[in-house]
């Protein structure tokens, strides 16, 4: 690839790769909240955004081989963004530890936008805004919410970042909820794009 990846690319392939709703959601809201992220630290959001996006593209048809098959999905696309996104499985599925400033923020915010969004839906409302830290830090230290979601990620995630964990929380909640419209958890009618 000789030019720089763009949004409309990156979401041609998450269309091509992920049929399941409910990943393809995450996808976006990982991509909006990296925006967040890129934009209040003065780097490329749509670097950081394509990055987010596409940061489990293999997970749905190669769950055996995520965070390795993208390479190969992605051949010819700068090493940078190949790396970045391999690297959110850092000692979950791979070797590739997170050190850029990109990279520790996405393996930080992974598998927090989902807690954060699975608060979001156990609220009458179903809007990101009236989800607050203290709402999503009760959630954190709950285990048998959102079990899946590995908390030990975000907490190194955190550390990683050099940011207390609360901080970590307040900031993705602001990411999400400066989305919320195109994201469908703004509450109400509002659905999220599929």
């Amino acid at each position: 690839m000789n030019t720089t990846p763009t949004r409309e690319q990156a979401l041609a392939l998450l269309d091509q790769y992920i049929t399941i709703p409910g990943l393809k959601k995450h996808c976006l809201a990982v991509e909006a909240t990296m925006r967040y992220f890129a934009r209040k630290n003065g780097e490329d959001e749509e670097k950081w955004g394509v990055i987010g996006m596409l940061h489990d593209m293999d997970y749905e048809k190669f769950p055996e081989a995520h965070c390795f098959k993208i390479a190969e999905i992605l051949q010819g696309w700068p090493a940078d963004y190949l790396r970045a996104i391999q690297s959110h499985g850092w000692k979950i599925c791979t070797d590739v530890e997170p050190v850029s400033q990109l990279e520790k923020t996405l393996y930080a915010i992974d598998e927090l936008t989902g807690l954060i969004i699975a608060t979001v839906l156990v609220k009458p409302s179903k809007s990101v805004l009236d989800v607050d830290t203290a709402s999503v830090m009760k959630k954190f230290k709950t285990a048998g919410f959102a079990a899946k979601i590995d908390r030990t990620v975000v907490q190194q995630g955190a550390e990683k970042l050099g940011v207390p964990l609360e901080e970590l929380v307040t900031q993705t909640i602001a990411a999400l909820q400066e989305s919320a419209d195109a994201l469908g958890i703004a509450g109400g009618a509002a659905a999220m794009p599929s």
